[in-house]
């Protein structure tokens, strides 16, 4: 399994971006599809999880702001970010789960700063 993340960029503080994370399989029959971050000197952390069936789960921090989604038919999921602040720039990853089995993608870059 192949995921591209794209959607990243610069984006001043209190701004909107949404990430994308398009699979090269059947994102239905995967556990669950995600987003984590990493920010310079901290570790990965959660942002959102997408399960194939049921309901999302977010960072407690991130709840409201934050929205996860998916399109199936496009193979893809989102990451609807709004009102963004400087504590959110980090390298954002898109990861899938099959069969307990680990993917990533490449990492896009968001940075909020004015």
């Amino acid at each position: 399994v192949q995921l591209q993340a794209s959607g990243g960029g610069l984006v001043q503080p209190g701004g909107s971006l949404r990430l994308s994370c398009a699979a090269s399989g059947n994102i239905l029959s995967f556990d669950y599809m995600g987003w984590y971050r990493q920010a310079p000197g901290k570790e990965r952390e959660l942002v959102a999880l997408i399960p194939g069936i049921g309901g999302t789960v977010y960072a407690n921090s991130l709840k409201g702001r934050f929205t996860i989604s998916r399109d199936n038919a496009k193979n893809t999921v989102y990451l609807q970010m709004n009102s963004l602040k400087p504590e959110d720039t980090a390298v954002y990853y898109c990861k899938a789960e099959i069969r307990r089995s680990d993917y990533w993608g490449q990492g896009t870059q968001v940075t909020v700063s004015s």
